[in-house]
């Protein structure tokens, strides 16, 4: 392997330029593979966890083999943490990883442990997870309301809109028509800045 001389973010480079630059994906998760169980790079467990989902670069779909690319990644730290960690929550959740039966206490450990790293869709998952309650733990409005507001502070649209409509009917807090309408406002001007970024984007 050209990258197992102990330098591992060149191992990652190289990872990145045959992705990028060269297309060679088999080539690619080759050294995410080396980086990863060898080296335990964050990042490249994070790629790797990508690619047993797919099946890029001819590895074997694989969503156990994911999980642990994963759940590696977010223990690790790094730049892909949080990501990883909302991924490890996302497949306990789905059950697919444990002989389809959900795992909603690891599912909410690992949402809970992505949310305190600012990852918006984490914290809006468990939001729903505390609005809907599950065989594992009880609906907690309180906590349903404390993620939504973290969610939409993080810019999460859907999640100032569930904010917005918990205080305007009082589910759970103290009505509060000007706390509703003022995350309803905020819910509206992040999806015209969304739609902006959009048009933006396609008109390049």
């Amino acid at each position: 392997m050209p990258c197992n001389n102990g330098i591992i973010t060149g191992c990652h480079r190289l990872a990145e330029y045959l992705e990028n630059i060269k297309k060679n994906f088999e080539a690619t998760a080759k050294v995410l593979t080396f980086n990863c169980e060898e080296n335990g790079h964050s990042e490249s467990c994070y790629k790797l966890g990508a690619y047993h989902i797919t099946g890029k670069g001819g590895v074997p779909v694989n969503l156990k083999t994911a999980y642990n690319c994963f759940l590696k990644s977010c223990l690790k730290g790094g730049k892909k943490s949080a990501d990883s960690c909302h991924n490890v929550g996302l497949l306990a959740q789905d059950g697919r990883v444990n002989d389809e039966k959900p795992d909603f206490h690891v599912a909410r450990d690992y949402y809970t442990k992505a949310c305190d790293g600012k990852f918006a869709p984490s914290c809006f998952n468990l939001s729903t997870m505390y609005l809907e309650g599950s065989p594992s733990f009880a609906k907690d409005m309180t906590r349903a309301l404390h993620f939504s507001e973290k969610a939409c502070d993080l810019g999460h649209i859907w999640a100032c809109a569930n904010a917005s409509r918990m205080y305007k009917l009082g589910d759970g807090v103290k009505r509060d028509d000007a706390k509703a309408e003022m995350l309803k406002n905020r819910a509206k001007d992040l999806h015209q800045k969304q739609r902006a970024a959009q048009e933006i984007t396609f008109g390049v």
